[in-house]
């Protein structure tokens, strides 16, 4: 694919995507293929590649004679970044933030845990690192550096815990963590208190300390859910 096809068929997707995920498409609605290259001036197999991609994420589905249909949200694939990523964007966003964070609350203690035990020192000393870069950046609005070591943080944690599937979660984490951030779904300043429980959430995994590095990550996730009570009601 050319440069300007590849840009051609991100422009689609950014489009289609979004309104697929806002509902701006119901589950079972039918697009034609002919009629979204005509929208969007595209060629059709800029507009088939498209397709493909959203396919892929089973947002849609191609069936012969009928067109492309639009799935159900329970068949979507919901930890896709993209998919997260297009539903933050959207009028879904409270509730995608919450279902998220949820989940972390289920997995990132555990995987904290699990990297009390099993972490590098190499991987103690990034965590210690990403904690004091958070410290170093929780004042006087620094929030796109914040985010950069928060994000980091937790896919340290997730990695560490040795477990293949949470480690794949990263990217899930980091999505929700920068929509937060660029939706404003923040407070201008993070929390102190929160931001005190990573640095000794760092020193409960360098000590080997699997239930209090567990425990403490759980107080990050319960803060967190709590926030969005005020933030994303």
């Amino acid at each position: 694919m050319t440069a300007q096809a590849r840009g051609l068929h991100a422009r689609v997707l950014e489009s289609l995507g979004p309104a697929i995920t806002a509902g701006e498409y119901p589950p079972g609605s039918v697009l034609r293929t002919d009629e979204l290259a005509q929208r969007f001036e595209v060629s059709r197999s800029v507009m088939r590649e498209a397709v493909r991609v959203l396919e892929s994420m089973r947002l849609v589905e191609s069936r012969r004679r009928v067109g492309v249909t639009v799935r159900p949200l329970e068949q979507w694939n919901v930890y896709d970044p993209q998919v997260i990523r297009w539903r933050l964007a959207g009028v879904d966003r409270p509730r995608q933030l919450r279902s998220l964070t949820v989940l972390r609350s289920a997995i990132e203690p555990v995987a904290a845990g699990l990297a009390a035990v099993n972490a590098t020192a190499e991987q103690c000393a990034e965590l210690t690192e990403c904690a004091l870069g958070m410290v170093a950046h929780s004042r006087g609005h620094q929030l796109e550096g914040y985010l950069e070591h928060d994000v980091a943080f937790h896919r340290v944690i997730l990695t560490a815990s040795g477990n293949e599937m949470f480690a794949r979660l990263g990217d899930v984490v980091a999505e929700v963590l920068t929509g937060r951030t660029e939706h404003q779904v923040m407070f201008e300043d993070p929390d102190p208190p929160a931001v005190t429980l990573h640095v000794r959430v760092a020193e409960a995994v360098r000590e080997r300390d699997a239930a209090r590095a567990e425990a403490l990550t759980r107080e990050i996730a319960v803060g967190a859910l709590q926030e969005l009570d005020v933030l994303a009601p």
